[in-house]
């Protein structure tokens, strides 16, 4: 494959969110590449890499999307990563398809990639993956939300708030996680919104911020005003998904759920704005990312793989103030200690 060298144009980079040291001052350099510079998810993940890598003297700089979803700007990071000489990118990618011709450039550069949280795909077209399990940590407020109303989720009218019409890895994961935890079949398991389950009222997507939280509920309650569960891709989503019901009367009699447990949407669950959410780490993503960075560029070492997995795990805990029977959780108080943001 024939590697790009040229610098991109000025407009590319204007539109890049940057920050760090000049890589060539560095014996190793890295680059962070987030979906955007704004959700606290991505913010603490940059916390965790800018701290580790001045921790390990290694040089970073940090890219961002405009919005959620925005993959021109980070294709314009990986080519701008490879023209500076860096040893390694850690991304979280947008497009977890689209992107993938042009880490195999950076791959072909010789520099190692890891994902952070979402996937590529397929998986290994990073050379690893730091990651929640993201499939376990739908199916654990699914099975939450299920035990959670007993008898009535056999009769449940479900509204799911996605991420993104392009359906990435991690929105496929989390959703289709959450439905075989609540107990519905799955159809393809690669993508969402193809289940006949007749409790389904409908899936919208919301770019992962909380107006596309809301505008995205406002839809679903036009197709189902008495919609009485709401799974969500993320805690931005499950709070604009809560006003919306709010602004109608609803905000006490739906169940919402969600993924991420940043401090804020721990806070919402010890408030019952979100009844339960499955927390991830994502400081701990960035940090082993730089040390396998580190690692590369020193010896060649490539990072292993969780044992059974296809990635390493960095871990999830539900987290809820109204434990379920059979589902482990944690309480709010634990998960204030451990949440982020």
């Amino acid at each position: 494959m024939t590697l790009r060298k040229t610098l991109l144009p000025a407009a590319g980079i204007v539109a890049l969110t940057i920050a760090g040291t000049t890589m060539a001052q560095a014996e190793t350099a890295a680059c962070l590449i987030t979906k955007t510079d704004t959700n606290p998810f991505f913010v603490k993940m940059k916390e965790g890499a800018t701290a580790k890598a001045e921790e390990m003297g290694v040089s970073l700089k940090s890219y961002a999307g405009k919005v959620d979803g925005d993959s021109e700007s980070q294709v314009a990071a990986i080519e701008a990563c490879i023209a500076d000489g860096a040893k390694g990118i850690l991304i979280a990618a947008s497009d977890t398809k689209g992107i993938v011709p042009t880490v195999q450039q950076a791959r072909d550069a010789g520099l190692l990639v890891i994902a952070l949280d979402t996937p590529l795909e397929p998986i290994d077209s990073a050379d690893a993956t730091f990651a929640t399990d993201n499939f376990k940590a739908g199916e654990l407020i699914g099975a939450w939300a299920a035990a959670a109303m007993g008898d009535a989720a056999k009769d449940a009218k479900i509204g799911m708030l996605d991420l993104a019409v392009s359906q990435p890895s991690v929105g496929v994961l989390r959703d289709q996680g959450f439905l075989q935890g609540f107990g519905i079949d799955l159809g393809d398991p690669n993508k969402w919104g193809d289940e006949t389950d007749p409790r389904i009222i409908g899936n919208e997507v919301t770019a992962g911020n909380e107006e596309g939280g809301r505008t995205a509920m406002e839809s679903l309650l036009i197709k189902d005003p008495m919609i009485n569960v709401v799974y969500t891709i993320n805690e931005p989503a499950a709070a604009g998904a809560y006003e919306a019901l709010k602004a109608v009367g609803r905000e006490g009699d739906v169940l919402i759920v969600s993924v991420d447990g940043g401090c804020p949407g721990v806070a919402d669950v010890k408030a019952g704005v979100i009844g339960a959410t499955s927390q991830q780490y994502p400081l701990l993503m960035a940090s082993l990312g730089i040390e396998a960075i580190a690692a590369w560029a020193k010896d060649g070492t490539k990072p292993e793989n969780t044992p059974g997995l296809d990635f390493f795990d960095t871990g999830v805990n539900l987290v809820t103030d109204k434990p379920a029977e059979g589902v482990e959780s944690i309480d709010t108080t634990e998960g204030t200690e451990k949440c982020w943001g």
